[in-house]
């Protein structure tokens, strides 16, 4: 038995971890070093909110930051897409599994959005399985034993090929619902800990619990994003933590299971804090550079003289940065001709390139753009 749970012999003869309620007992040691780090955590995430305030359009930039952040996450999972792939994908026509993945989180992540914002829906095991029931649409040829929405009615585990060889094995349906009620009560509880210690916290233990039969690890680091807007620590979803965890992707698993086997809850918090902080400094840094390109390229169109229509068609491929001359007709309001001048002369100007072959249905990308948004994406 360790600080946070028990693991324990079943009938089955396979060991389970039974995890203890949160908080911690004995109480999170909230050392100088963690005190530091809250505090440069809390500084960089403060930052943040402060640059949605003076972005010209910031819901172009979340609903894109949202993006990297679904595509980050689905590749901790082994989901193999590129920023490209599903920037030129379409929810009418999705044209990988992989992609659809990715869609999917993001409508689930706008889904928990809404309700938080919009209909003034609590944090609760209920948003939980809608989340999951958005998350895991039609994935992987819609196999059943998914049950979206579904906690689980059976056994799990992570790693081996059944629970007698596993890595981890969560506690079984019963141990686990109970888990789950004392889970949804700390949501709503007050104790003393900072919003972003339990923040951190109800990551650990809702990946503990694993009450899924799949797409665990997607709901948890959802779980991050929207707990965090729904304390109103973060006004607008643009920290994609899952690229600090992708990067340090087999420290993430091994923290989550030192507070397992040691009840280290300490070194864990550590890590999500520094991953907050690096994170949020990341993301001001690429918003710097993407509004100082945005900026140049502006200049650059109205030197070649594409005025009002050049710079309304730089603002929509911020939003969209791989169309089709048909897309930008629609757009930007113009005739398929004038469309297909305007990017001809941006593609001579370097600010579009076409990414397909052919003079048919020729797809083209705001390459510069994308490049800042892809950094930490690459596949490999």
């Amino acid at each position: 038995m360790s600080r946070s749970g028990t693991f324990q012999n079943t009938m089955a003869g396979y060991r389970a971890f039974l995890p203890n309620p949160l908080p911690p007992n004995p109480l999170f040691n909230l050392g100088s070093d963690l005190q530091l780090l809250l505090s440069e955590a809390d500084r960089a995430l403060g930052a943040l909110n402060v640059v949605v305030t003076v972005l010209p359009s910031p819901d172009l930039l979340v609903g894109l930051f949202i993006q990297k952040e679904a595509l980050l996450s689905s590749q901790i999972e082994g989901t193999q897409s590129s920023l490209v792939d599903v920037l030129g994908a379409s929810e009418e026509h999705i044209p990988t599994a992989d992609v659809g993945e990715v869609i999917n989180y993001v409508k689930a992540m706008r889904h928990g959005l809404k309700r938080l914002k919009k209909d003034d829906f609590p944090m609760s095991l209920r948003l939980l399985r809608e989340i999951h029931g958005v998350l895991m649409q039609q994935v992987r040829g819609g196999a059943t034993h998914l049950t979206p929405g579904e906690f689980r009615t059976m056994q799990n585990w992570i790693g081996g090929t059944n629970p007698n060889n596993a890595r981890f094995v969560p506690p079984p349906p019963a141990e686990m619902q109970l888990a789950l009620n004392s889970f949804e009560c700390y949501l709503h509880e007050g104790d003393d800990l900072p919003p972003l210690i339990r923040c951190a916290l109800i990551h650990y233990q809702f990946e503990t619990i694993h009450p899924f039969n799949d797409g665990n690890g997607r709901v948890g680091r959802l779980l991050i994003t929207l707990y965090l807007v729904w304390k109103g620590i973060l006004d607008e979803p643009m920290l994609y933590l899952s690229a600090y965890l992708k990067t340090h992707q087999q420290e993430y698993y091994d923290r989550l299971t030192q507070v397992r086997t040691d009840g280290n809850y300490e070194a864990w918090t550590r890590f999500f804090l520094e991953g907050v902080r690096d994170v949020s400094e990341m993301v001001l840094e690429t918003t710097k550079r993407i509004q100082a390109l945005e900026r140049a390229d502006s200049d650059r169109l109205v030197a070649a003289g594409e005025g009002s229509h050049g710079l309304t068609l730089l603002r929509s491929l911020m939003k969209q940065p791989v169309v089709m001359a048909n897309d930008v007709a629609s757009l930007i309001d113009v005739s398929y001709n004038k469309a297909n001048a305007l990017l001809a002369n941006c593609e001579r100007l370097g600010i579009v390139r076409q990414i397909n072959q052919g003079r048919r249905n020729r797809r083209f990308m705001y390459q510069a753009y994308v490049d800042i948004l892809a950094e930490g994406t690459e596949l490999g």
